[in-house]
């Protein structure tokens, strides 16, 4: 549950966006592209989003589809433009996003009586993030899908910390919804935003204290950091990659979070082989379509 839109991502690396020719038009949007990405590894998802009733809301719900991701809970806001997301890429680590999502995002627009609260707590695993929380009435509905789970099965809180969206101090919403989730991720910025705290095994101790039952820290070229409520501890480097675009490698660490979990696996495990499918789609130019399949991140392992 939370963002989608229309990536536009230059096909010229190491340009200036005033300078770009040429754009490639890509299925965006972080909750998306985690669907995106554990239905390449062969999981059944959804998205509950909601897009302009224009036609890029149609095309995203092709996409979906050809993606393999149930839209049926994608629904059209009228008179609210569907977002579209520039980015300039300057590798290893350099790239702006540019995110036009005026005069709001009709993922903002996703109402509490909308909910299909039935599938909801259906789901093995539910996924939502900081940025649903940024407003209303997508905050009450965020809040309302995770009180319909009431901590059954496995509630993911992605902190996906964009401060462009928020008007207010963000800490007190995202204590609601940790009181909730059962797996908190993020990376240093969003667990600090999140907890106050910014050295990685301080804030995943914080995140438990929250009361979930998993925190995952992402350092970037430091790797990852694990630590569950049994007191297993998992601290995985990167895998070593020539980075074409850093945007994705996240979701893509989402989805195989996701994958790993429902199949039982061991943390570390599981943080090994998020890793490698975040660091494929770091090697690649976009990020939905850039999402590996499992004989690439085995191959990759």
């Amino acid at each position: 549950m939370g963002r989608i839109g229309v990536d536009l991502y230059p096909l010229q690396t190491g340009v200036r966006l005033a300078d770009v020719e040429t754009f490639g038009k890509f299925l965006g949007g972080s909750a998306s592209n985690v669907a995106v990405a554990a239905a390449r590894l062969g999981r059944r998802t959804a998205v509950i989003t909601r897009t302009g009733a224009d036609a890029f809301g149609a095309y995203l719900h092709k996409a979906l589809r050809e993606f393999g991701v149930d839209d049926r809970w994608v629904t059209p806001v009228a008179g609210l433009p569907t977002p579209v997301t520039f980015c300039e890429i300057f590798p290893p680590d350099d790239f702006p996003l540019y995110f036009y999502r005026q005069p709001k995002a009709p993922d903002l627009e996703i109402h509490p009586g909308e909910l299909d609260l039935q599938a909801v707590r259906a789901a093995g695993v539910f996924w939502m993030t900081g940025t649903g929380l940024s407003e209303q009435p997508s905050r009450d509905a965020t809040l309302a899908a995770l009180a319909a789970r009431g901590r059954e099965g496995c509630t993911v809180f992605d902190l996906d910390w964009r401060p462009m969206f928020w008007r207010e101090e963000p800490r007190p919403h995202y204590e609601q919804a940790l009181a909730h989730a059962t797996v908190a991720v993020g990376n240093l910025d969003e667990c600090e935003i999140a907890t106050g705290v910014r050295e990685p095994l301080h804030s995943a101790r914080k995140l438990l204290e929250y009361g979930v039952e998993l925190a995952v820290v992402k350092q970037g070229p430091e790797g990852v950091l694990a630590l569950n409520a049994k007191g297993e501890r998992a601290e995985v480097p990167p895998v070593p990659v020539e980075v074409v675009n850093g945007l994705g490698a996240g979701d893509a660490f989402g989805g195989a979070l996701c994958h790993g979990l429902l199949a039982g696996w061991e943390l570390e495990h599981i943080m090994r082989y998020a890793n490698a499918a975040g660091a494929i789609v770091a090697s690649r130019l976009a990020c939905s379509s850039a999402m590996p399949f499992p004989h690439e991140v085995e191959a990759a392992l």
